[in-house]
């Protein structure tokens, strides 16, 4: 591999925003060794396939990874992998993550489960996959370290507490779209990016969380959902990534960036 190539890990890399993350790499001038996490290889190398179609022109190396966040089995595997293969990463993406509120609401799922699972991957799932990468992150010369949170302002949702519209008095109420456990695990993950903020500071690690906004993706299963609120198409959100990884943002190490600049808690 060429010295010259920034070593980057996207974890839930083969759909939504984390395809988008990766094209949007791809179609940089930068030169990009990119490790696509997956649950499934399969999928990784469809997702892989399509975006050489999509983009003839670029000769970055892109390689599917299969890495499971909720399996301390799996993440180890996958470190061992890239230690074995490139020795380090550059940045290190923290992109996978699921909602579980459209199955709570269908009735199959519990309300503890709801949260439960939420916490599991977006959380814990991401914190031991960081802890557990870190290594390989200080092997590099200009390390990087990105959350993807979303919907977890505390400041903006106490004035404007959108998606959920207002709700009448009395119980029990009808609520046609549910979002909290989501929210407060990416409430969470914003505490994991000032943790590993503080933690790696001396180490020369650059450490951001990152708000792309509401986008139409296929998470949850609310993707026509989502378009008829007026989300945006996710390569906004992978294009923002893109300039975390490059620089743009380099002032605001240790803050939360969105689209439109800082964003609040």
């Amino acid at each position: 591999m060429a010295a010259s190539l920034t070593v980057v890990l996207v974890t839930g890399g083969n759909n939504g925003l984390g395809y988008e993350i990766v094209k949007a790499l791809l179609e940089s001038e930068k030169p990009y060794h990119i490790l696509m996490g997956s649950r499934s290889l399969e999928k990784a190398q469809r997702a892989i396939d399509k975006l050489r179609g999509e983009c003839p022109r670029a000769t970055d190396k892109i390689e599917p990874m299969e890495v499971d966040i909720t399996s301390d089995d799996s993440i180890e595997k996958a470190f061992q992998q890239v230690k074995a293969s490139v020795g380090h990463i550059d940045v290190l993406v923290n992109n996978a993550g699921a909602t579980f509120e459209p199955a709570y609401m269908a009735g199959k799922l519990s309300l503890r489960s709801c949260f439960t699972e939420a916490f599991n991957v977006n959380v814990a799932g991401t914190q031991v996959l960081t802890h557990t990468f870190v290594p390989l992150l200080l092997g590099s010369a200009n390390p990087r370290l990105v959350f993807v949170t979303g919907l977890s302002h505390i400041t903006k949702a106490a004035e404007s507490y959108f998606p959920t519209p207002p709700l009448p008095a009395g119980w029990p109420k009808q609520i046609g779209f549910e979002t909290i456990g989501y929210r407060c695990s990416k409430t969470a993950v914003n505490m994991l990016m000032l943790d590993w903020n503080h933690k790696l500071r001396a180490d020369g690690v650059k450490v951001w969380a990152v708000q792309p906004g509401v986008l139409v993706t296929d998470l949850g299963g609310l993707r026509d959902k989502i378009a008829s609120m007026g989300g945006a198409h996710p390569s906004l959100g992978g294009q923002l990534v893109q300039s975390v990884i490059e620089g743009a943002k380099d002032a605001d190490v240790g803050k939360i960036v969105g689209r439109d600049g800082i964003e609040p808690w």
